[in-house]
C-alpha cells in the first residue's frame, strides 16, 4: 500500500523548475526539512503553506491533494 500524499509540493517545484534547496533557502529551511514535506513524510505547518505560496505565486490549494475527484 502506498504513502497517502496530502501535499503537492514537490510536484509544484517541479512544475516552476525550482528545486527543494532553493525553496528551503527562501523559508530559511533545512533541505532536509524540504525533502520530508516534498515526500509527505512531514508537513509544514498551515501558515508555511501560505507562504510558499507566495514564494512560488500560487494559489495556496494549488499545494494540496484533493480530497474528491
Amino acid at each position: 500500500m502506498s504513502k497517502p500524499r496530502y501535499n503537492r509540493i514537490k510536484i509544484v517545484l517541479a512544475e516552476k523548475e525550482k528545486s527543494a534547496k532553493w525553496l528551503g533557502e527562501q523559508l530559511g529551511k533545512d533541505k532536509s526539512t524540504i525533502s520530508r514535506w516534498c515526500t509527505n513524510d512531514m508537513q509544514p505547518p498551515v501558515e508555511t503553506f501560505y507562504k510558499i505560496a507566495e514564494i512560488l505565486d500560487i494559489e495556496v490549494r494549488e499545494l494540496f491533494v484533493a480530497s474528491k475527484e
